[in-house]
């Protein structure tokens, strides 16, 4: 038996263990059995790591056991845990391939600087060069147009459509995000234009399949949307459970802010 914590943001949940003194390692099936809904359930598990120049690494790992490269939401949580441990408002938090400035700014609710996005085709990767701004793809005969593909920590590709919610993304979602054109598969949004500052989205989550809410899939729907000129700069990002506020700067770094759940402790057997 090992203690963890489980949280969420906006309903998008993770198990968080925390390896900085004793490490803890789980086997892809077992990440595949407690991730289950019959069973703890989750979108990721996530493991802090031990502390490095004052920052804290994080491993995060899909509920169908591969690791990503980024979770918005779960940092959001990781940062808050940190905080409440640490006594500090402001933690820095490591992925494997960005440093993250987070900054608790009010009761339960969390500040993130994602940093920049990525629009290069290989950077997001895309598996041959194309307008990542335009983006056409062909599911069972059918065309999908337009699609905006960008990395903000992981690839997503961001399809904007009058009614997001009357997409059919069980069926649609694993296609696109395991097309041949995203070499490391890619997260998949289908987003409304609310009004100029409100955006809904319907998110499939590379590795997750449908989730409650994705922080990376809000900042790369706001990114595209502000891009487009659809938005200005500040947007909210509604999911089915709540907000996320993106910001972006003059510099293109993309702030997101939202709420955590409180923290839970659980124990797990492994």
């Amino acid at each position: 038996m090992i203690n963890a914590y489980k949280m969420d943001g906006l309903g998008n949940d993770f198990i968080i263990i925390d390896r900085r003194k004793n490490h803890v390692e789980l086997s892809k099936d077992k990440i595949i059995e407690l991730g289950k809904r019959s069973n703890i359930g989750f979108d990721q598990i996530i493991y802090i790591e031990k502390e490095i120049e004052n920052s804290f690494p994080i491993k995060i790992f899909n509920s169908d056991g591969g690791e990503v490269e980024a979770c918005g939401n779960g940092s959001r949580c990781i940062a808050y845990l940190l905080g409440e441990k640490n006594n500090s408002k402001s933690i820095k938090i490591k992925t494997n391939n960005r440093t993250l400035n987070a900054e608790i700014v009010g009761e339960h609710s969390v500040k993130l600087n994602m940093g920049k996005p990525l629009f290069n085709w290989e950077k997001i990767p895309l598996s041959k060069n194309l307008d990542h701004k335009k983006i056409s793809i062909d599911i069972d005969g059918k065309s999908f147009k337009d699609g905006f593909c960008v990395n903000v920590g992981n690839p997503h590709i961001i399809f904007f459509v009058k009614d997001c919610m009357n997409v059919d993304l069980k069926t649609l979602g694993p296609k696109i995000e395991n097309h041949n054109l995203f070499p490391e598969r890619t997260n998949v949004t289908f987003a409304e234009i609310a009004d100029n500052d409100l955006i809904k989205v319907n998110v499939w989550e590379r590795g997750a399949g449908l989730t409650k809410a994705c922080g990376t899939a809000a900042c790369a729907t706001a990114v595209a949307a502000y891009k487009n000129e659809f938005v200005g700069n500040k947007v909210d990002i509604q999911f089915k459970e709540g907000i996320l506020k993106i910001e972006i700067d003059a510099e293109d770094n993309i702030f997101m802010t939202g709420p955590v759940s409180e923290i839970k402790n659980l124990e797990l057997e492994i």
